[in-house]
């Protein structure tokens, strides 16, 4: 039932890439330079701060979390935020559009939905995502977080943050089809911050990489599909649940779920998967236990005991206070030039 779509074995393993991959590699490294020059010469600003979210590899790295909880400190410090996506995988994708928390996913993109349930505030979907920005602007938004637009550079930018899966981190290193990478490591040292997803492993990562702050993802409760009832993910220890992911990395997950104690049966999906009842037909009835980005999909058929897992994301204070630093920066910037 579980239809998990991988990377290619190359990509995060020991094996080496073949052989072809290397002229379709160059070919990649190419056009994406020259994209980037392209779009980099004719963007222009929007008029207020825009902070993006992104990650160098394909597939998810733990960017909606972050972009959350920078959300919601910007609104500790007096901002007034607003979210730009590009709605992976909706339908009508060309259409851009509001995005609120009730939202059907399919129409609005899952993230989107997540995003605007988990923070109530503005949130633009639109595949070019600087209209998206100016959109929230227009809004009366004062800065715009871009959730995953690394490398859309027609977005203007003042703040970059990249996002390091810590237990897959640049794979092979090598560039797409070749490797897992959409731009050079090299690019990553022009951010203006780096963090590492640890997920929820509260240890040391391995790695200990100068200017790279850790992440953890906490998941502390469970919201039921159907109904406003919410219990703490420790009432589910020592339970065997079936374990939903339809993320970039659902291992993630399935791990997350194993350090409380919880007997995991893994049911691995494609990220952004489109979900239908045929997709559950479990072979036990125990409880279902899904991410957040799977649940804004599942309601509407849900079963009784169906669960969404949120995670909040969790960093070192240094990070807040320097990120905190740099958007004082620009407040004060745009002052001057309202002069």
């Amino acid at each position: 039932m579980s239809r998990e779509r991988r990377p290619p074995s190359w990509w995060f393993g020991d094996e080496t890439a073949p052989a072809w991959t290397g002229p379709l590699e160059s070919l990649y490294r190419s056009a994406s330079a020259r994209r980037r020059r392209v779009q980099q010469q004719r963007a222009k600003p929007v008029g207020i701060p825009v902070l993006v979210i992104g990650n160098l590899i394909a597939g998810g790295a733990g960017k909606t979390p972050l972009t959350i909880a920078v959300v919601e400190r910007l609104r500790e410090w007096g901002w007034h935020p607003g979210v730009a996506s590009r709605g992976y995988g909706r339908r009508d994708a060309q259409q851009a559009r509001w995005v609120e928390g009730s939202d059907d996913p399919a129409v609005a993109g899952d993230e989107p939905v997540v995003i605007a349930r988990r923070t109530k505030v503005p949130v633009r979907v639109d595949v070019r995502r600087a209209d998206a920005a100016a959109a929230l602007r227009d809004r009366g938004c004062d800065i715009v977080v871009c959730d995953d637009g690394l490398q859309h550079y027609a977005l203007a930018r003042d703040i970059e943050i990249e996002v390091i899966d810590g237990m897959r981190g640049y794979g092979n290193g090598r560039m797409i089809p070749a490797g897992p990478l959409r731009e050079p490591v090299e690019r990553a040292e022009l951010c203006d911050f780096r963090v590492r997803n640890l997920g929820s492993d509260t240890g040391e990562s391995g790695e200990n990489d100068f200017g790279v702050w850790p992440m953890h993802l906490v998941a502390q409760r469970v919201a039921a599909l159907r109904g406003p009832r919410v219990r703490t993910l420790a009432e589910f220890a020592g339970q065997r649940v079936h374990a939903v992911a339809g993320i970039g990395h659902p291992e993630r997950f399935f791990d997350t779920l194993r350090q409380h104690g919880i007997a995991v049966v893994p049911h691995a999906f494609p990220d952004h998967h489109a979900y239908t009842p045929e997709d559950f037909d479990f072979s036990s009835p125990l409880p279902v236990l899904m991410t957040e980005k799977d649940a804004v999909k599942c309601s509407v058929f849900a079963g009784e005991h169906w669960y969404s897992v949120p995670v909040d994301a969790e960093l070192p204070a240094a990070f807040w206070i320097g990120l905190e630093d740099r958007v004082q920066q620009l407040r004060q910037l745009s002052l001057l030039e309202a002069e």
